[in-house]
């Protein structure tokens, strides 16, 4: 993929099997849109689906809330998944049989969110111009919509001189791309927000430059403390998922390795709710409740996953429980020695 963000992509497959983006292009993707996201006074997450289905990537900004994650990562399941942006995927599944879109959400349980505002990302450009796509990108989250924020200067929110709502403004910005937007009348909100104003096209600053996020400490924290992790996974030759999430498990920062299990990504995930909603260490989850099977009865009480196996960790700050570290996709006890490690060195 070429753009602003100075990305290459991945190289293309040697053979027929499909490629995802790699972590670290998928992590710039994610970077670009925290930055225009602050700029714009919105708080929400950014999550990177690879082409596959699996989750590369996915941030929470400060003050984002519960549920943005899940709900961004849905959304750019259907971009990566489908290879069309995901308000094409929305109009779809309102216009054909209603069995039909029954179907499509049981036979695609990531596609929980069919909301609009997901992207597909090409190896080569622009999805659909030549390009293989190797992931989807969406945002979501507490203040992350298409509705102006309070106090935004107009001149941001338009592109070309012409209204552009924030949250398709930041995906097109993090890949480089002419704005569009994706839900509805932008024309109608502006003027709802901001009456007749108008805003000379050298005016506009949707797509100018945003300068490097730094009111995100939580963020910054989580991110360093999954960087250790894969350092320390590294260092052992193995490659795994790692996620950090708040103390009610959702997630906070989440990361796949390049070449790890695609299903180390729900396994770090849950261990590390487990640690984070219970306070204890992952594996240790039964034995505390008195029962080897407790976990099961437990997992049914809570929303977010959890699971009793070596992985996870609680992160305490003056002794109390704010966050759960969690290693998975490789030998459990491998995974809890890198958690302990990379919790040790924070």
């Amino acid at each position: 993929m070429a753009g602003p963000a100075g990305l290459s992509g991945p190289e293309e497959p040697a053979g027929p099997h499909p490629r995802d983006l790699g972590l670290a292009e998928a992590r710039a993707l994610v970077q670009r849109a925290v930055d225009k996201a602050e700029q714009l006074g919105l708080r929400g997450a950014v999550a990177v689906v690879g082409a596959t289905g699996t989750l590369l990537t996915a941030s929470r900004m400060d003050a984002g809330g519960p549920g943005g994650m899940a709900r961004a990562r849905s959304k750019a399941w259907i971009s990566a998944t489908q290879q069309i942006p995901s308000s094409e995927h929305l109009h779809r599944m309102t216009t054909i049989a209603p069995p039909v879109a029954a179907g499509f959400a049981q036979a695609s349980p990531e596609a929980l969110f069919p909301g609009a505002g997901g992207m597909p990302v090409s190896a080569g450009g622009v999805a659909g111009a030549g390009g293989v796509v190797v992931a989807g990108i969406a945002a979501s989250g507490a203040t992350v919509s298409p509705f102006f924020p309070d106090g935004v200067d107009p001149r941001v929110v338009s592109a070309d001189g012409k209204p552009a709502n924030p949250e398709d403004l930041l995906i097109a910005y993090a890949l480089g791309l002419p704005y569009a937007g994706q839900h509805g009348d932008d024309q109608k909100r502006w003027e709802q927000r901001f009456g007749d104003l108008t805003v000379d096209p050298a005016d506009s600053l949707g797509m100018a430059p945003a300068p490097p996020a730094s009111r995100q400490a939580q963020l910054d924290w989580a991110r360093a403390l999954c960087d250790t992790a894969m350092e320390a996974a590294s260092r052992r030759g193995v490659v795994v998922a790692v996620a950090v999430v708040d103390r009610g498990g959702d997630p906070v920062q989440q990361d796949l390795m390049d070449g790890a299990p695609a299903g180390g990504v729900a396994i770090a995930q849950a261990v590390a709710g487990a640690a984070a909603l219970f306070d204890c260490y992952s594996g240790n989850l039964g034995a505390r409740f008195g029962a080897a099977d407790a976990t099961a009865a437990l997992a049914a009480l809570v929303v977010p996953p959890v699971l009793g196996i070596p992985g996870g960790l609680p992160v305490r700050d003056g002794g109390q429980v704010v966050a759960g570290l969690g290693v998975g996709g490789g030998d459990p006890a491998v995974c809890a020695d890198i958690a302990r490690a990379a919790l040790d060195a924070s």
